[in-house]
């Protein structure tokens, strides 16, 4: 498929389930372009400024061929490819869209030495990531891999979208294995996130529907005593 044969939806639901297209919405600030790849139905996500067109991607997960046409489609151009964590299925097609592109990549410090591209630039817990007239603040989540990060955007009227790589999901954490994990990853996740942004703050998933921080934040306490 040629770039000009791409589809993009403009209805924007976040739920790719029902219809392979990627889908895209329009803020004040950006538009954010979702899609879906590879046998795990990873999301990648493409953000550009509506300012100056400068593209964030976030995880180039499978199918390099399927994103290089999609961002081709996309008015624009990329500046940084974001790893959001270690794990395979989240990096696959990091190195072919990286030599394509030609642009630098960034990722955690403590999960970077696992990519098959040596980040350009290694991310900490605070830190902003800008792109155009984009600043992303990087919230550093330790549980599901030692050096996840989720990004957030905080749009012109305020909203905050946050892409949270396999930390947050619709209906829980991400996958961790012991005890102490899970205990790190919930107390991230609150201290970080819930307690610090509002209900209107979007979830951007690595995989599945979006969700948002109210339909999650009555369900912190059944995560708790489940463990899971």
């Amino acid at each position: 498929m040629s770039p000009e044969n791409v589809t993009i939806n403009d209805t924007y639901t976040g739920d790719l389930s029902q219809a392979p297209a990627p889908q895209r919405r329009t803020i004040d600030s950006a538009t954010i372009v979702k899609l879906s790849v590879g046998p795990m139905d990873n999301n990648v996500y493409v953000i550009t400024s509506n300012k100056t067109g400068d593209q964030l991607i976030i995880d180039a997960a499978n199918d390099a061929e399927r994103i290089l046409e999609v961002v081709d489609a996309l008015p624009g151009t990329p500046r940084l490819i974001f790893t959001t964590h270690q794990h395979f299925d989240h990096w696959q097609a990091l190195a072919e869209v990286t030599d394509k592109l030609g642009v630098p990549t960034a990722a955690g410090r403590l999960d970077a030495d696992e990519l098959p591209v040596s980040p350009a630039r290694l991310i900490d817990d605070g830190e902003t990531i800008e792109v155009g007239d984009l600043t992303f603040d990087a919230i550093h989540l330790v549980g599901h891999t030692p050096g996840s990060i989720a990004l957030a955007l905080t749009d012109t009227d305020g909203t905050v979208h946050l892409f949270t790589g396999d930390c947050l999901f619709p209906g829980g954490p991400g996958r961790t294995i012991h005890p102490d994990e899970f205990e790190s990853l919930m107390s991230g996740l609150e201290t970080k996130v819930f307690d610090r942004y509002d209900d209107s703050t979007i979830v951007y998933p690595g995989h599945g529907k979006d969700t948002d921080l109210g339909a999650e934040r009555p369900s912190l306490a059944e995560w708790r005593a489940r463990g899971w």
